[in-house]
């Protein structure tokens, strides 16, 4: 069970010497670990886009490298003994459409492994579709080039989030194929879909889980006792682009429905999507909003599968970027974490947040740039510990970097 000790920080002492009542030595000054300890990353430089997947005891960590600005490889890794081993790769491909935001992503179920790429399927800017690779429990070799959805329009596909569903996956995506131009020239908007996967790559199951939503803000879910719910962000006719739900119950799917209306009216996709974790009916859910002009990253409780939700706690605002990330770390307390401006530079933040509002000091993972190529954040927690990802810019060159912290260091006052 995922436990946090709402205490003083608790310091690690790496030694302390000691000497009898007449020594004339003096004991060494006590030396902590730091909080956050930088970890070895397996990712190699030219490295950008990673994603931690934690699925009971098994932890997973992807991205992609790439050569000379054309070949592109998936990577992945495993967390053994509270370390990232030496990577192995998925696939590699010259076509491949690479974006800042809407990052691959890797799961695992009972032994078999899911990832995807974006390839390009026509010479159209956003014209990509969305292949999976699958690895089945035994297999050697990964199967690859898998195309998820079944439209063949050359459109976009993306913003996929992938959970363990029981012995296969559930996968939801933002699909364009309604967007391509009908024979007056009109063009409709980008939809959610969502379908189960098998460990061999066969689509079972399709839905159309919402027909206009935002174009390109990433979207989250997860499995409930009730069956898999969607977060994401909508789109109303008059351009309000706040955080909805979509649920599984009974086998059926709910119509969409605003977990808080924000009432964030803009004219365009602010890349920006939410994030949710679940204990069995219990759910947290993170995101960011600039409604009113007021930046902020907001947080929100559910104990009945996302029915209902409790009033938005607000984490942060001001000079906030977003790009958040939210987990439990036991059944009181979450963790969130976001990014935020500092001068030139920007912050990747952490702090943990109990189901009656107290918060914990917030804690700084690293500085990091305040650019497009810092990508999205990666966070996960496992036995206690709390794993991030991050992508690190110096000069031109960019490298996946890693790090690791106690789950009991984000003390409450």
């Amino acid at each position: 069970m995922r436990k946090l000790i709402c205490t003083a920080v608790v310091f690690l002492v790496l030694g302390v010497s000691f000497g009898c009542k007449n020594s004339t030595t003096k004991p060494e000054p006590n030396k902590q670990l730091p909080l956050v300890q930088k970890m070895t990353s397996p990712a190699a430089m030219a490295s950008s886009l990673p994603h931690i997947m934690v699925n009971k005891d098994v932890a997973l960590m992807s991205w992609v490298e790439t050569v000379d600005d054309t070949l592109t490889t998936l990577k992945y890794s495993e967390l053994v003994d509270g370390e990232w081993q030496e990577s192995e790769s998925i696939l590699s491909g010259t076509n491949w459409f690479v974006n800042w935001a809407d990052y691959p992503m890797i799961s695992e179920n009972n032994g078999s492994l899911w990832s995807h790429v974006l390839k390009k399927s026509s010479l159209g800017t956003y014209s990509y579709d969305i292949k999976m690779n699958v690895k089945p429990k035994g297999e050697t070799h990964w199967n690859t080039d898998l195309r998820l959805h079944t439209d063949g329009t050359p459109t976009e596909h993306g913003f996929v989030s992938i959970v363990p569903y029981q012995n296969n996956f559930f996968v939801n995506w933002l699909d364009g194929r309604n967007t391509e131009a009908n024979e007056v020239g009109e063009h409709g908007a980008m939809t959610l879909r969502g379908g189960v996967v098998s460990a061999t790559g066969n689509l079972i199951e399709e839905y159309e889980l919402d027909d206009k939503t935002c174009d390109c803000c990433q979207t989250t879910s997860a499995i409930t006792d009730n069956g898999p719910i969607v977060i994401y962000r909508d789109r109303s006719n008059k351009e309000v682009r706040d955080i909805s739900i979509v649920r599984q119950v009974n086998g059926e799917w709910t119509a969409p429905k605003v977990i808080h209306e924000d009432d964030w009216q803009i004219i365009g996709c602010p890349v920006n999507g939410p994030k949710v974790d679940v204990l069995g009916n219990n759910l947290v859910v993170a995101w960011f909003t600039g409604a009113g002009n007021k930046q902020k990253v907001q947080l929100v409780f559910s104990s009945d599968g996302g029915a209902q939700f409790s009033a938005p706690i607000t984490i942060v605002e001001g000079r906030v970027i977003g790009r958040v990330d939210v987990l439990w770390a036991d059944e009181e307390t979450a963790v969130v974490s976001w990014m935020e401006a500092n001068d030139k530079t920007a912050l990747f933040k952490a702090m943990a947040i109990t189901l009656s509002g107290k918060t914990s000091q917030q804690q700084v993972i690293t500085e990091m740039v305040d650019s497009r190529k810092s990508g999205f954040p990666q966070m996960e927690i496992m036995e206690e510990t709390l794993y991030f990802a991050w992508t690190e810019q110096e000069a031109a060159v960019t490298q996946v970097k890693t790090a690791k912290m106690q789950v009991e260091a984000l003390s409450f006052n």
